[in-house]
Formats: C-alpha cells, sequence, structure tokens
C-alpha cells in the first residue's frame, strides 16, 4: 500500500484528474482502456478540490429489507475497519441491487461520520441524498444517481473487491478523484506521477502558447510537437 505523505497529497491535489491519467500512461504499466470508472459515475461535488487516499470498499442493498434492522448502529464493525485503513480513505460501495440507486446509504449523518473518520470522498454505483451536506463537510461524492429517500440501504459485507462503472476496486487501492471522475493509481508508480504530470504539462502549455501566438504555422506546430516528443 502507498504511503500518502502530506508533500504527496498536496502534489496530487494540485493536479487534475486528465493529468494524472496521462501521467500513469507514461508508464506503461496498464493498458490505456483501464484504470478509470466510465461516464455513469458523476461528480456531485464539483467545487471542492480534489481527492487522493485509500478505498475502503463495501457492498450494500437497498431494494428490500434487511435480515435484521437497517439502522447505522447494527454494524458498527465497520467503523472499525474504516480506520483500519490507512487515511486519506475514500469510501467505496457498490449498490448490488439488480436496479442500483433506489435507496442512498449515505446522506448528511452518515457524511457527518465519515468526515470524523478521515474519510474525503464517497464513490458508489448507487445514489446519494443531502449533497449540499457533502459541500459544507468537503468529502467529495461521486455517485451514479441522487436520492430522495435510503430506502431499505443496509450494509451487505466490507472489505472485499468491487466495482464501480466498470472499474475493480480493492480495500487499499489508491484512488484520485476530481470533477471529471475517479481513477485508481497504481501503487508501483504512485510517488513518481504527480512529476510526470508536470513534465506533460509543461510541454502542453508550450504547445497551447504556440497556438495562441502570431507566430502559429502548421509546420511550426509539427516541428514543435516532434521535438517535445
Amino acid at each position: 500500500m502507498t504511503v500518502l505523505t502530506g508533500e504527496l497529497i498536496a502534489q496530487y491535489r494540485r493536479l487534475d484528474g486528465a493529468s494524472v491519467s496521462n501521467a500513469i500512461e507514461q508508464f506503461g504499466v496498464r493498458l490505456r482502456n483501464e484504470g478509470f470508472a466510465d461516464g455513469s459515475l458523476r461528480c456531485l461535488t464539483a467545487a471542492l478540490p480534489p481527492v487522493v487516499g485509500h478505498a475502503v470498499t463495501a457492498r450494500i442493498k437497498c431494494s428490500s429489507p434487511p435480515a435484521v434492522g437497517h439502522s447505522y448502529n447494527d454494524r458498527t464493525d465497520w467503523w472499525n475497519f474504516i480506520a483500519s485503513v490507512p487515511s486519506p480513505r475514500i469510501i467505496v460501495v457498490q449498490d448490488v441491487d439488480e436496479q442500483p440507486g433506489l435507496g442512498a446509504w449515505v446522506g448528511d449523518v452518515h457524511t457527518a461520520i465519515l468526515k470524523a473518520l478521515g474519510c474525503v470522498a464517497y464513490v458508489t454505483n448507487g445514489s446519494v441524498r443531502d449533497v449540499g451536506a457533502a459541500r459544507e463537510t468537503g468529502v467529495q461524492f461521486f455517485a451514479s444517481h441522487v436520492a430522495v429517500s435510503h430506502a431499505f440501504a443496509h450494509l451487505l459485507d466490507f472489505g472485499g473487491p468491487v466495482e464501480i462503472g466498470g472499474l475493480g476496486i480493492a480495500t487499499g487501492d489508491l484512488l484520485f478523484g476530481d470533477d471529471a471522475g475517479v481513477l485508481s493509481v497504481p501503487a508501483s508508480i504512485a510517488d513518481q506521477v504527480p512529476r510526470a504530470a508536470e513534465e506533460i504539462r509543461m510541454k502542453e502549455e508550450q504547445v497551447i502558447a504556440f497556438c495562441r501566438s502570431a507566430r502559429f504555422s502548421i509546420e511550426g506546430l509539427r516541428e514543435l510537437v516532434r521535438d517535445l516528443g
């Protein structure tokens, strides 16, 4: 598991999702159509800064009552598990209902709990509610739906592999999220990604500046792109 130092967190928070994705591609550690959630997952708190953290996974259902109870205090062992994963933490919950999103497991109360437990984001293929509360606490919401009710939302299990928007996630995986979505960062290159992203950004800025300048020409553009690699 990657150790997220304060400096490394600060470096990631200065980036955006596209820059992180571009940087990861440079290392050739995975295929370019892997490692990110698809467009079914939306950032609902886009005004908040980017987040980076370790995934804490769980599975829920909302469409039918649980075998026993459905209040938060039925499964306080979940809170202990969250605390066992190094911070900062990103909660990743797969709604395994046939039609995910009928109810929302996380709203204002649960957001406050997650914030107190060192969580910086909540990611789900299901629903959330009380989005305004998330904005106020600074917890990023990434979800496929918004629901007015929690219905029968209840925890099935936690700690196992989940899939959100086509992205397979395990507890401990390093995730990055911003208004563009969520992607995983391979542990083997996690400490090298910010520098690689900055190098790419500097090259891109040269191309953009040239395109906006009075010196622009197609031949000049070809030469610049070739020189920058």
